[in-house]
């Protein structure tokens, strides 16, 4: 299978980096990873591409780190598209006090704009 994980600073997207690593090794997909920029998040994509290429490397995988300009949410979408992705990943979402999933802006963008079947990793 083809995947595109698509992250940005934030720590969901860490944390769907790792387990997607984890998942490429265990069934051996093609991994492309999509570093766009987020203004507020807590990494600058270069800080991202880099932590993505050392987590590659440690896991002793060929995965292709490409780093994407403009909208997180549509340059996300329409670069599955364009690389006719089996699966586009996403990290996202948090747990409101009442155990409902709360989503963000980009995460909602790409679950309701993507004709690439969405795995959010939460």
């Amino acid at each position: 299978m083809d995947v595109l994980l698509g992250i940005v600073g934030s720590d969901e997207s860490m944390k769907a980096l790792r387990a997607t690593i984890e998942r490429t090794k265990e069934v051996d997909d093609d991994l492309t990873i999509a570093v766009v920029e987020k203004p507020e998040a807590k990494r600058t994509p270069e800080e991202m591409a880099h932590q993505a290429r050392e987590l590659v490397r440690s896991a002793d995988l060929d995965a292709e780190i490409r780093t994407l300009e403009g909208d997180p949410g549509s340059t996300l979408v329409e670069e599955a598209e364009r690389g006719d992705f089996d699966q586009l990943v996403i990290g996202g979402g948090t747990e409101s006090p009442m155990g409902k999933i709360r989503i963000g802006p980009i995460t909602e963008f790409v679950l309701l704009n993507a004709t690439t079947t969405v795995k959010l990793i939460r």
